[in-house]
């Protein structure tokens, strides 16, 4: 596990972490790869997900799309995590900044996840900071939107069998970002 650097409990007794390091060397049940619509995992996120997991991602991700067409935002999929230390591997497809309506775009992947992870009886997830890579998504917009979205579930589901949802940022100046926004922003301290 990478280290926490903040944490929040909710009154539901879940916890949100925010991170610093390497998402593929979570131990959460879950880890979610930031993917485009065709399960194509060559750069990024993705790409680091399937060079340390090894080609069973890939492999599972064509099946995935073949079985069940292009991926959604808000209908993400999920494959075995191959040599990761994690279980599984969901797979959110974030917006493009630039294409229209990209914050409900991303809020949808973000309750996608969890209601995936949630299907699974999952009691662990960590999330990158989803789009803010190649696809552009202003770092400031996707973790006011993130950490709404994650509010927004814990709050309306308090029984979920998710304990522990972490947000794990690669480099600093996200993490400064994500960090300032949980800091400063006050509906998410309920």
């Amino acid at each position: 596990m990478n280290p926490t650097i903040e944490s929040h409990q909710f009154s539901s007794g879940q916890w949100l972490e925010i991170a610093q390091g390497d998402i593929t060397a979570e131990n959460t049940d879950a880890i979610v790869n930031a993917a485009n619509r065709y399960l194509e995992h060559g750069a990024g996120v993705a790409g680091a997900i399937v060079r340390k997991g090894g080609p069973q991602i890939q492999s599972e991700s064509r099946q995935w799309v073949l079985e069940h067409g292009l991926v959604s935002h808000a209908a993400p999929a999920y494959t075995h995590a191959g040599n990761l230390p994690c279980r599984y591997v969901i797979h959110a497809v974030g917006p493009v900044w630039g294409e229209g309506d990209e914050s409900n775009k991303l809020d949808a992947a973000v309750n996608g996840c969890l209601e995936v992870a949630e299907r699974l009886g999952l009691s662990s997830i960590a999330f990158p900071a989803i789009s803010t890579g190649i696809f552009g998504f202003p770092k400031q917009e996707a973790a006011r939107v993130m950490l709404k979205s994650i509010h927004h579930y814990i709050v309306t589901n308090p029984t979920s069998s998710l304990k522990l949802i972490r947000l794990v940022l690669y480099d600093e100046a996200t993490l400064q970002v994500f960090s300032d926004t949980l800091e400063h922003d006050d509906h998410l301290h309920t």
